[in-house]
């Protein structure tokens, strides 16, 4: 079974000596990153004459549209 992509960290650090990897706490994915982009602008262009998803009861399918957003991302990083 294959790791799924994840881009890598959003926001690597560099190491500044042979320790400070294991050390060192480097945050989200790009892929967590390229997901929490996508949610804010869909969310945030979503129709006022349209029922919010989150209001509607749909934040599973929300967040997992996010995913496949931010997957699409990483495979169109790749490709290029």
């Amino acid at each position: 079974m294959s790791k799924k992509n994840d881009g890598g960290y959003a926001f690597p650090m560099e190491a500044t000596d042979a320790t400070a990897w294991r050390d060192c706490n480097q945050g989200m994915t790009l892929r967590d990153y390229f997901a929490a982009k996508a949610l804010s602008g869909w969310l945030a262009s979503y129709p006022e004459s349209c029922t919010h998803p989150i209001v509607a009861g749909n934040a599973d399918e929300v967040a997992k549209h996010s995913y496949m957003l931010a997957d699409a991302m990483l495979r169109a990083r790749e490709a290029s």
